[in-house]
């Protein structure tokens, strides 16, 4: 097991606890409703679970990514829904502004997030998912503005959060080179969500669209300019593909428990489920996938430092994460029958959400083709 400080072992105790009594209540009704959970925010930012990562001196703890991580497992154990919110609330712009940000970009939106706020990242576009670098929002710049048009899809948070990081094309500047990332707050004229998707799986969270037309922006809300604006807002997106394999991790953990303790007391043929070597081999196998996804993710938030994670170390630990949260959702159902295959069990929900992960945040074989031209430079390209 990866070794932890008495202080990080107590925080791992305090966010159980947390999944357990406060959120645990509210999990079935989150996924029948598909409502954000607005009573358990305002809990996690109570408890300190938001903005964990955030310096002091702008409301937060300055805990490490490992920290973060620690917490956002256990929570997924029981709701990948809540678990995502606290990913939100620690990585991804909490980092960017963090780096990149001004201080008077800081100032304002570090305490928000620390309150509760789960800002949102909108990059994916209709005709732009995983090629990223084909978006084709616009920020034109007006004075000391930014005029921004376009439509974003599948922004996780739509509707629900306060504040956007938008990635879009400055000055119709074609190519990677184009593109920039401005913070925008949804309170601004131009600013709207139209839809949001019912999914089918990590109910609760909205996804929806966002579109801007002729939303005007201040220039001092840009956090990254064009140029090398488009790696570095990458970079900072490591620690989110981070974030989302612990997810994936702590789902598959919840539902593994389950499995183990279902073999344990079910019996068939007048013996325990447990002591067949088919059904000990299935467990043995669901051991050893989390056991290698936990020790890749703890190894890339471990050496991220105060930093964002190495790109290769964020892709191979989300790759095995959620491929091992579907192959270890599925097999917990397996093993329970019947009765894993209803809805009197929370197995069903863990596969439907499980299942996300090999999309989200950059699909698997997306992060298969970062791995290898890491590994190969240009001979991959080929």
């Amino acid at each position: 097991m990866f070794p932890l400080t008495k202080d990080q072992q107590s925080l791992r105790e305090r966010a159980r606890r947390f999944a357990r009594e406060v959120v645990a209540p509210h999990v079935e009704e989150m996924d029948r409703t598909n409502e954000y959970p607005w009573s358990i925010v305002k809990a996690l930012a109570k408890h300190g679970f938001m903005g964990m990562n955030v310096p002091p001196e702008y409301g937060g703890q300055g805990r490490s990514l490992l920290d973060v991580a620690l917490v956002v497992e256990e929570i997924a154990k029981v709701c990948g829904t809540v678990a995502r919110i606290v990913v939100d609330g620690n990585m991804g712009i909490v980092g960017a502004i963090r780096h990149y940000g001004t201080e008077a970009q800081r100032r304002r939106y570090l305490p928000w997030i620390v309150e509760g706020e789960k800002p949102a990242i909108a990059i994916t576009e209709p005709e732009a998912g995983s090629a990223a670098t084909s978006l084709t929002t616009r920020a034109i710049r007006d004075g000391d503005a930014l005029v921004l048009d376009g439509e974003k899809r599948w922004i996780t948070g739509a509707g629900v959060s306060q504040l956007y990081l938008v990635f879009a094309r400055f000055d119709e500047v074609s190519g990677a080179a184009g593109i920039g990332g401005i913070l925008v707050e949804a309170s601004t004229p131009g600013l709207s969500v139209p839809k949001v998707r019912w999914m089918m799986g990590l109910r609760g969270m909205p996804e929806g669209d966002v579109l801007f037309r002729n939303c005007r922006v201040p220039a001092e809300n840009v956090l990254v300019a064009p140029g090398d604006g488009f790696k570095r807002l990458m970079t900072a997106y490591n620690s989110q593909r981070v974030g989302a394999g612990t997810v994936a991790l702590g789902i598959a953990q919840g539902a593994f428990d389950l499995a183990v303790d279902y073999a344990k007391r079910r019996e068939q043929f007048g013996r325990k489920i447990g002591e067949f070597q088919g059904l000990q081999w299935m467990l043995a196998n669901m051991h050893i996938q989390l056991q290698s996804a936990r020790l890749l993710l703890y190894h890339a938030a471990q050496n991220a430092g105060d930093g964002f994670p190495d790109a290769l170390e964020a892709a191979t630990a989300k790759v095995s994460a959620a491929e091992a949260a579907i192959a270890v959702t599925n097999a917990a159902l397996q093993i329970h029958g019947a009765v894993g295959y209803s809805c009197e069990l929370p197995l069903e929900r863990m596969v439907r959400d499980a299942r996300m992960f090999a999309i989200g945040g950059g699909t698997v074989e997306m992060q298969r083709n970062l791995i290898a031209e890491r590994l190969l430079g240009g001979i991959a390209r080929g």
